[in-house]
């Protein structure tokens, strides 16, 4: 009887219509989960009781709702009677199931270039995966099931105290399943497994197919609307990890452990809308509960179970997806991350049921995030949250796009990409991997990521309210996602097209193979790194090897994208020059039985090129984002973002690259300065000091770090810092093109100024302290003058051959540069200085900004 029930109302809601309802998604702090966090953690239990005063509001609560902006909810108008709809989910075969998507390609046919970025960020993940203790990471769900606990649990989100503790263990068991598709790592296959057998004892000890690393009386809470932070979005990781563990590595007793857990849920769901309402299901759901419908449907294409697909429909949140349903941009004051996992539950609905409105809501939506709410690295969200449509210049700060969000727009435009082979969701792909994704990691440290990627001015990935995150002991939602995002890098480069003439899409260019099976051939992909001295993109395809069997006559599309331009672009298919298509479109060999050898040549010009922000108003058209074909650059500065452009000149007028050669000009001058401490000199505001020695990647190491500049000879002539000694030269730092390090005088301080001046010539001449190895630098104005101090710098004269404490004040050593450009990098000429640009990835801690006030 109460399956029936349950029945009749999900059913009046797919294909009969809804009374129209408010949305009670109220956007408050606690729907942050950096808020959150600091509020259970905290002490203070009159900040609690105030701010879960108004943890639901609802129609009743006339004063603050009153306040609201009334969200329309989604009615959908279907003639169908209750039955008909049933004997439909009954079998799948009676859907309208559309056709004609593409296919996706398994990772386990795509291995990337160890040497290649993409690469190295998943090697950097693997490292971490294999970091992690079983025992630790299961903690928390041995003890919830009763069991013994050895070992010692993680701290931060996966806290015995956290109310969201299990969240990264689900994310844990996905991504080490996609990493294992994608590198056949065995030892991490044995930790991966014992996670999900260690799980496994969990439920069997509890017995009612509940899993989870907390007790269910949060889902009491939940159902009561009590405070409580979550329980459905951890449910949802670990559903997803032990469905992919199943996927992509075989795993039959995931998908025992996982049916159990959803049929658990479905009876407390049935209970919930038997005993009280429909409605109050639906009130519940303000709470986050992550992309439920999304694995209940991706759940129901593997088990074909109707009730699968019935609970898959009640976290279809209609008063959210209403919203879109409704073409209107009114996500702003929405959670970002609450609200993408949703769309994507209605795109898999649509790929189920065949639905067009969900195919519509995902399209609408992804135009108004593009449109309206998006940075340049196409991330999105300032706080958590989205803010107000096409005004995100009042948004720039140290708290833009949660790392989330990007993983999970990645996920909404693949969709649209399978089912349209539109290019412009391919360009969102490539730009958001690119940009936003690669940069979450701190270079090659394993199990060091950002919640946050800043986009304002002078911002550090360094400096937020999270900063970088601990191996051990952070374990944010940005931590689960980032693990994921670096473990399937290749699932998105390749896309299979099946048919008469079946094809392969590629729509990323990365560093990779592809065994494609059912074309019988091994397609390798070879990119050679981008610089910004070639101002060209160049990829070689070439057909390794050829499966037994016989021939497959195939096409392989490739596709052009919008950042480059025809006039200089170039294809050649076996020597063949191949004519190429407009950008924003692909070329498409023509079909052929491939052969090993075969081989396809891509040049893609690059070009420098800005984009406005996403602001409305007009004084804000002058904040500008710079690109280098499909790379972000940032400009390395603390603050100072003007630059002053003459309408009359084109980009690369005053944007020009760094040569190649550069590198190897590259100095940091130390002293030692006692048996473990070594000091640099160092460009302090301007001012010139010695400090300690700093680590790579920091601000200080760039302060540190300055261009050799050869007076009156060719670069070429020299080598560092073997023939640098008799040299006149100047020093420019490495954030300050174009300005060089300057003496004011005898016995006054050194600072930076614009070149030009004699006070900023220098000759290197053997260390004055009679060394072998070591420089002064001696004043080209001022002979026998020379920089000199342990502290503060200055110039001064040699007082005579005896003052021993002077000649080792003024004598250093020459080391290789602590900072190195980045071989995309570009000079920036500046309103009052000029600013050197590096992509957004590339970055760790150096201040940086992404937007420039670029005034005509």
């Amino acid at each position: 009887m109460r399956l029936f029930k349950l029945l009749s109302i999900l059913l009046s809601l797919c294909c009969g219509y809804v009374v129209g309802k408010e949305c009670t998604n109220i956007p408050t702090q606690l729907s942050s989960h950096t808020f959150r966090y600091e509020l259970l953690t905290s002490n203070n239990d009159t900040w609690k009781q105030e701010m879960f005063s108004h943890y639901h509001l609802i129609p009743t609560d006339d004063s603050a709702w009153s306040n609201l902006l009334p969200r329309k909810m989604l009615k959908e108008e279907d003639e169908h009677k209750w039955s008909m709809m049933y004997r439909k989910l009954k079998s799948s075969d009676e859907f309208n199931q559309q056709g004609g998507f593409l296919k996706e390609v398994l990772l386990q046919d795509v291995r990337l270039d160890p040497g290649s970025k993409h690469g190295q960020a998943q090697q950097t993940n693997l490292e971490y995966l294999l970091m992690l203790n079983v025992d630790s990471l299961v903690w928390s769900f041995r003890k919830t099931a009763g069991l013994p606990t050895p070992g010692e649990p993680y701290k931060g989100w996966e806290d015995p105290n956290c109310e969201l503790r299990g969240h990264f263990v689900g994310h844990y068991m996905s991504a080490s399943a996609q990493m294992w598709a994608s590198t056949n790592n065995y030892t991490l296959q044995r930790k991966m497994s014992a996670v999900v057998s260690a799980l496994s004892e969990c439920q069997n000890k509890m017995g009612t197919g509940y899993l989870s690393a907390f007790p269910s009386e949060q889902f009491d809470r939940f159902e009561a609307i009590k405070p409580v932070w979550a329980p459905y979005y951890t449910i949802h990781k670990i559903l997803a990890g032990l469905l992919d563990q199943h996927i992509l590595a075989n795993n039959k007793q995931a998908l025992r452990m996982a049916t159990w857990m959803v049929d658990y849920f479905y009876n407390r769901v049935q209970n919930v809308i038997a005993e009280y309402s429909i409605e109050r299901h639906w009130l519940s759901l303000n709470e986050e509960t992550g992309g439920m419908n999304d694995i209940l449907y991706r759940l129901y294409t593997v088990t074909k179970n109707p009730k699968h697909l019935l609970i898959a429909h009640l976290f279809d949140k209609p008063c959210f997806l209403g919203v879109l349903a409704m073409k209107a941009d009114d996500i702003s004051g929405f959670h970002a991350n609450t609200h993408i996992p949703i769309v994507i539950g209605s795109q898999m609905r649509y790929e189920i049921t065949g639905e067009s409105l969900y195919r519509e809501i995902g399209t609408f939506f992804m135009d108004i995030v593009n449109s309206s709410h998006a940075y340049p690295t196409g991330g999105t969200s300032v706080d958590e949250f989205w803010s107000n449509p096409k005004r995100l210049a009042s948004t720039l700060k140290s708290e833009n796009e949660e790392s989330c969000t990007t993983y999970n727009m990645l996920k909404v435009s693949r969709h649209l990409f399978r089912w349209t082979k539109e290019m412009a969701y391919a360009d969102y792909y490539e730009r958001a991997l690119t940009n936003g994704v690669l940069s979450i990691q701190r270079g090659t440290e394993p199990g060091v990521m950002i919640y946050m990627l800043p986009h304002g001015r002078g911002v550090s990935k360094a400096r937020s309210v999270h900063s970088w995150g601990k191996q051990f002991e952070s374990f944010w939602c940005c931590y689960g996602t980032g693990i994921e995002s670096f473990s399937k890098l290749g699932d998105s480069i390749y896309f299979e097209e099946v048919g008469n003439v079946p094809g392969i899409y590629v729509i990323q260019y990365i560093s990779s193979s592809l065994n494609w099976k059912s074309g019988h051939i091994l397609l390798n992909q070879k990119v050679e790194p981008a610089v910004s001295w070639d101002s060209h993109l160049r990829v070689t395809f070439t057909i390794l090897s050829k499966e037994k069997g016989p021939g497959v006559t195939s096409t392989l599309h490739f596709r052009i994208p919008f950042w480059t331009y025809s006039s200089s672009a170039k294809a050649v298919l076996n020597g063949q020059d191949l004519s190429l298509p407009p950008p924003g479109n692909f070329l498409s060999t023509p079909p052929q039985n491939w052969s090993p050898g075969d081989e396809l040549t891509l040049e893609l010009p690059m070009d420098l090129r800005t984009e406005t922000i996403k602001d409305d108003r007009p004084e804000y058209a002058s904040l500008q984002a710079i690109f280098y074909g499909p790379y972000l650059l940032a400009g390395l500065t603390s603050g100072d973002w003007d630059i002053k452009k003459d309408s009359s000149l084109s980009l690369s007028d005053w944007i020009t690259p760094i040569p190649a050669a550069y590198n190897s000009h590259l100095i940091s001058l130390s002293q030692q300065f006692t048996d473990s401490k070594v000091l640099v000199l160092t460009n302090s505001n301007l001012s010139i000091t010695m400090d300690e020695l700093p680590m790579p990647g920091t601000d200080s190491s760039v302060h540190a770090t300055f261009r050799i500049i050869l007076k009156d000879s060719d670069p070429s002539e020299f080598s560092i810092p073997d023939q640098i000694i008799g040299k006149s030269v100047m020093l420019e730092p490495l954030d300050f093109p174009g300005m060089v390090l300057t003496h004011q005088g005898m016995d006054k301080g050194l600072t930076i100024a614009e070149s030009g001046d004699e006070n900023g010539i220098f000759r290197f001449v053997a260390g004055l302290d009679g060394n072998d190895g070591t420089v002064s630098l001696e004043s080209a104005s001022q002979e026998s003058c020379f920089v000199y101090g342990s502290s503060s710098l200055m110039l001064k004269c040699n007082p005579g051959s005896s003052d021993n404490e002077f000649k080792k004040a003024a004598t250093f050593v020459v080391r290789d540069g602590i900072s190195k450009y980045h071989p995309i990098s570009f000079v920036a000429k500046g309103m009052k200085r000029n600013f050197l640009l590096a992509p957004l990835f590339s970055l760790m801690d150096e201040s940086y900004t992404v937007y420039f006030n670029i005034q005509p």
